[in-house]
């Protein structure tokens, strides 16, 4: 019998230590890429209805596709602002890949390569 509590209290000591041992994360391979051939993009964007279901959605794809650095779609302006890499993805593949999203619901349009965001922002 005390065989068997030395033997349990081992076993809940040794989950104790393994369940509290904290994992040290090394610092995540990180990469800064430099867009060789940066330009930003202005469009309006129709079909919005709502700022998080719609508008983030598209801010979200933007975001994780290849060779676009900045996104940003704002709303209330029904506007869409993009950084990208145009050695990567033309302006064409974003409008387009835009117009794709939720099987076609939006529409890109006025699209018009602008020096700053300030000044597609600007009425």
């Amino acid at each position: 019998m005390k065989t068997l509590r030395i033997v349990a209290t081992l076993i809940v000591v040794t989950i104790a230590f393994t369940a509290c041992k904290t994992e040290t994360k090394k610092a995540s391979d990180t990469k800064i890429v430099v867009a060789k051939n940066p330009q930003k993009l202005a469009f309006s964007i129709s079909g919005m209805t709502c700022e998080i279901g719609c508008a983030k959605t598209i801010q979200s794809k933007l975001s994780k596709k290849e060779g676009i650095t900045t996104a940003k779609v704002i709303f209330k302006d029904s506007l869409g602002l993009v950084e990208f890499d145009a050695n990567k993805i033309s302006k064409e593949d974003i409008t387009a890949f835009v117009d794709g999203i939720a099987g076609g619901l939006y529409k890109t349009s006025n699209i018009k390569s602008v020096a700053t965001f300030d000044e597609a922002t600007k009425k």
